[in-house]
């Protein structure tokens, strides 16, 4: 698990305690956004000292945790290997990989700056990638020839916004969900009717 790439190199036991501090900033922002230094603390089960050592100030710790939400979202779509894998098998993985982000980082991923360097580039790269796998799935045929690339694309990413306020508790439910979202965004919702 990777940290935010902001940050240099940190030996295996204080990277294990700064990983602990943003999943604890996590779960306790998530159910208070107004959370003190002193409860992320608490629940990360290190001094208050501790995460101020690593985080000189709340928006700092903030800052960081939204960067290392930002490096797993983009660590879970190349987990789905998008440019090699085929088509529908990489949407649905991507989908059911992005989902799991976004639902466990809620916070951080609500938190992003947009303007930070670090950010913009992941999502820069996210909708390279995500536009070359919609062109990967017309060219498959999973997609109609003359689909407009650009909106299903934003369709896509409208569906999973929606998806990811749902919070299901099991892998089942959570790929469940992952394959609501494809099928929703390959065939809609209504019947088909024949002319």
């Amino acid at each position: 698990m990777a940290l935010p790439p902001s940050t240099k190199p940190l030996r295996a036991d204080t990277e294990r305690t700064v990983r602990a501090i943003l999943e604890a900033a996590e779960r306790v922002l998530s159910a208070n956004p107004a959370a003190t230094m002193e409860q992320i603390a608490e629940a990360a089960g290190v001094a208050r000292t501790t995460v101020h050592r690593r985080f000189a100030s709340r928006e700092t710790l903030i800052g960081a945790l939204s960067a290392w939400a930002a490096q797993r979202f983009h660590e879970a779509v190349e987990a789905a290997r998008p440019e090699t894998t085929p088509p529908d098998v990489a949407l649905y993985q991507v989908t059911a990989n992005v989902l799991r982000v976004k639902i466990g980082w809620g916070f951080a991923m609500g938190a992003l700056p947009t303007d930070a360097p670090e950010v913009a580039s992941v999502h820069a790269d996210v909708l390279a990638r995500c536009e070359r796998l919609f062109a990967r799935l017309r060219d498959a045929g999973v997609l109609p020839p003359d689909a407009d690339l650009d909106w299903a694309r934003r369709v896509y990413y409208a569906l999973i916004h929606e998806a990811a306020t749902r919070a299901p508790d099991t892998d089942a439910a959570m790929d469940a969900l992952a394959t609501r979202v494809v099928d929703t965004l390959l065939h809609g919702i209504g019947t088909r009717t024949t002319a």
